[in-house]
């Protein structure tokens, strides 16, 4: 159960999907920081991030970590939202062999993982293609 208190502490902006907007600069950070990397500025504003993008790049994970080896083969990639912020996650719903960079995707709140013999079960973001 390593990192489940820091990962609880960060489930209200996982699941409201809650980014930082600097104040001085206006680069916006998924997830939140405390100093701007762009200005060093340390104020920030909450924004929440679009959840529809496109898929700008993916792999196909043909052989799973520990964990995660009944869900493979599965894709993982970079989707840039439509307002600009790109996230790594989980594309799901969907055949691997499918997906093409360019698709359409929507972000969702799902379940990622059950967390060992405990059975605590962990949710966080994964993206679902959107209707073409």
């Amino acid at each position: 159960m390593i990192g489940s208190a820091r990962y609880w502490r960060e489930v209200p902006q996982r699941y409201r999907y809650e980014a930082a907007k600097c104040v001085k600069c206006g680069e916006v950070f998924f997830p939140p920081r405390l100093v701007c990397n762009g200005c060093g500025g340390r104020e920030f504003t909450k924004q929440t991030l679009e959840p529809n993008g496109s898929v700008e790049t993916f792999t196909i994970i043909q052989v799973a970590p520990t964990g995660f080896e009944d869900q493979a083969p599965y894709a993982v990639g970079v989707i840039k939202l439509d307002d600009g912020v790109k996230l790594t996650a989980q594309i799901v719903d969907c055949d691997p062999e499918s997906l093409a960079v360019g698709d359409r995707v929507r972000l969702e709140f799902r379940r990622v993982q059950q967390d060992g013999e405990s059975g605590i079960l962990c949710y966080g973001y994964k993206f679902v293609p959107v209707a073409k």
